[in-house]
């Protein structure tokens, strides 16, 4: 960035370095008391770097406003540049403001939050202290808080009515309709930023694609836009609209790589149509995590054949861009899963899956296994050395192929949720994990239809939660097949037996 507007005397950007200090991660504070406050280098600014459309959401300066906004807009990018934009200006006064930032999970947040970091530093503002708060290191998100030197601060955290409650301050919550449950963190934030004795009038700002109706942003949304008189102002932004102000997309290429019209109609044109709800929302991930619970076993114990623990796989196969995924459920008093292993490679050849998966499977009892796609192959050959259930076919091997149909979705994925929410489950506590099976949404179609879906991220593409409602399956099928003979008895008599 040329001619910025911000010159800082001392150091700017992120601190590195974190560690971590009483269950916080902290970055090392350069110069707590700098010397100098920000001065003004030259007239031009940062948001000169926005687009037509973003810019007429970071100039107006309403206290209330509401983005409908399309995937890959940059609402995040441009919020973070009214937010920071705020923010300097409280420095250059030597005065104290606040930013809230909330999203549907901590990676959201997180990822929003970077964007802001970049803003600082295109404004070169320096960050005197940046905080991680935790209540362990793999525990959930409390907040993460980056600080500057007159005091400002900004505060990310996954959006729920317990990490939203009592902040006193300016509020972006992003992607709000997607929130676990928008209606009560919307309560449970309120007073706070509608209170005039806490710290003066606050902006408020909720950005998000639809997710369809019923929600508190499409409610806030319907009863504002284009409405005389309305309290919110409005800003719609589809990716027609974003590429008409200069957004470098093509439009034809990305319809044709969503191939898929409604969500096409709903995340990009920003139609109202489905309905998402979070599959495992984090309240009822903490109620399943089991500190016995383990991310990996040694290799010895594939190995050994002496423990005679019953064991359930779960394999989601993936061969470049995805994941493979192997999840092992151990079963026990007949009722309870506990997770053992949840073993994750990428971009692994295939022969050598075929290594790592082969010990896993002799010591299992069932495995089920993603025979969508590219493990088709694999499966065949799976199924060739190990055998394949099928009690209908009247084959009783380990292998069970899973072809993901719209029906066998709904099958995996509410049972899943059907043993959460039994606390039948042991899972790990761990931030990866946490935030994949947390991915994952349960959509409503207009039609009435039920299917998931789960967004890419750097971490998969949901592949361990798939993994898992696979183990779930293979823990829940029978040991053996059940069928009926007639047994000879005696001279007269003459019986069934199962066998």
């Amino acid at each position: 960035m040329t001619n910025s507007p911000i010159k800082q005397t001392g150091a700017s950007g992120v601190p590195g370095g974190k560690s971590q200090r009483d269950a916080r991660t902290r970055g090392p504070k350069e110069n707590p008391t700098p010397a100098a406050g920000p001065t003004i280098a030259s007239i031009s600014s940062p948001l000169d770097l926005l687009l037509p459309y973003q810019r007429r959401w970071v100039n107006d300066k309403a206290r209330w406003k509401i983005g409908l906004m399309a995937r890959q807009v940059g609402k995040d990018f441009s919020s973070g540049g009214e937010g920071i934009a705020d923010c300097f200006a409280a420095e250059l006064r030597k005065e104290k403001t606040t930013w809230l930032v909330g999203a549907p999970s901590e990676r959201q947040a997180l990822e929003s939050f970077e964007k802001w970091k970049e803003w600082a530093e295109a404004f070169q503002v320096s960050i005197a202290d940046y905080v991680e708060d935790r209540d362990s290191s793999e525990a959930l998100l409390k907040s993460a808080t980056m600080t500057f030197p007159h005091g400002t601060r900004v505060i990310a955290v996954p959006g729920r009515p317990d990490t939203v409650r009592g902040f006193s301050a300016n509020l972006l919550l992003t992607e709000f309709a997607f929130f676990d449950d928008p209606d009560k963190t919307w309560r449970a934030v309120l007073p706070s930023i509608t209170n005039p004795l806490r710290g003066g009038e606050k902006k408020v700002r909720l950005i998000s694609t639809p997710n369809g109706r019923g929600n508190k942003f499409a409610d806030l949304w319907e009863k504002n836009f284009q409405v005389p008189g309305a309290k919110w102002s409005c800003h719609k932004v589809t990716i027609e609209d974003a590429v008409r102000d200069g957004l470098p997309v093509n439009l034809e290429e990305l319809r044709a790589a969503i191939d898929d019209p409604e969500g096409w109609a709903q995340e990009f044109l920003c139609e109202f149509l489905d309905t998402a709800a979070v599959l495992l929302p984090y309240e009822v991930l903490a109620a399943i995590e089991n500190p016995l619970a383990t991310l990996g076993v040694p290799p010895e114990f594939w190995t050994d054949t002496r423990d005679s623990e019953p064991l359930h796989l779960g394999i989601d196969f993936g061969r470049k861009k995805d994941l493979t995924v192997c999840w092992a459920l151990s079963v026990i008093a007949g009722a309870y899963r506990m997770t053992r292993e949840v073993h994750a490679v990428q971009g692994m050849s295939t022969p050598d899956q075929l290594d790592m998966l082969r010990p896993r499977i002799r010591r299992a009892r069932r495995v089920c296994f993603d025979y969508t796609g590219p493990g088709v192959g694999l499966g065949d050959f799976l199924v060739k050395e190990f055998g394949e259930w099928d009690p209908q076919k009247d084959k009783f091997g380990k292998i069970e192929l899973c072809t993901f149909t719209q029906d066998l979705k709904q099958d995996i994925f509410s049972k899943l949720r059907m043993i959460a929410d039994q606390k039948t489950l042991g899972i790990p506590a761990d931030r990866v994990l946490r935030e994949d099976l947390h991915s994952v949404h349960r959509i409503t179609t207009p039609g009435g239809n039920i299917t998931y879906r789960a967004p890419h991220s750097p971490d998969g593409h949901a592949d361990r939660c798939t993994a898992l409602a696979l183990a779930v399956r293979a823990a829940s099928t029978g040991g053996g097949p059940f069928r009926y003979e007639p047994v000879n008895t005696g001279r007269a008599a003459r019986g069934r037996r199962i066998v």
